[in-house]
């Protein structure tokens, strides 16, 4: 499966077969981790967090979503750049999802309770690359914040 997302990743040629839900769910996992990596401070926090957001999304214990991550960082190491996730996902996963997505993206990077500027930079990237409109990525942003606070 890993093989498998990382020739779809590294492929200029989009990938003819949809993605399976667990090569889906393992691009979304590299792009949390490629966010938390971004400002140059991968820490415990933010390791958490994805691990927690993970295991939501996916119904997963705390173990194999910890396992799914690991295989993220070495995914998201090995990508030459974000496009290859976004690409990966866009596709595949319903506008409503993308939105989940860009959730997603903001619970990790609110994770220290900093607005950071790479962080922010990434998430506009991604959202523009997802097809997720600024209205619908801001409210994405307010939801995760209103659950922070």
């Amino acid at each position: 499966m890993f093989g498998r997302l990382l020739n779809i990743l590294n492929d200029s040629a989009p990938a003819l077969d949809p993605l399976a839900s667990d090569e889906r769910e393992l691009a979304l996992a590299a792009l949390l981790v490629r966010l938390a990596r971004s400002d140059g401070d991968y820490d415990d926090e933010e390791k958490v967090r994805i691990d927690r957001v993970l295991a939501a999304r996916n119904g997963l214990s705390t173990h194999e979503a910890t396992e799914l991550r690991h295989h993220a960082e070495e995914v998201e190491s090995g990508a030459p750049d974000t496009v290859r996730f976004t690409r990966a996902l866009k596709d595949k996963v319903a506008y409503e999802d993308r939105t989940g997505v860009i959730e997603a993206l903001w619970d990790v990077a609110l994770a220290d309770g900093v607005r950071d500027a790479h962080e922010e930079s990434l998430i506009r990237l991604a959202s523009k690359l997802l097809g997720v409109n600024d209205v619908d990525s801001a409210l994405a942003r307010q939801r995760v914040e209103a659950r922070r606070n």
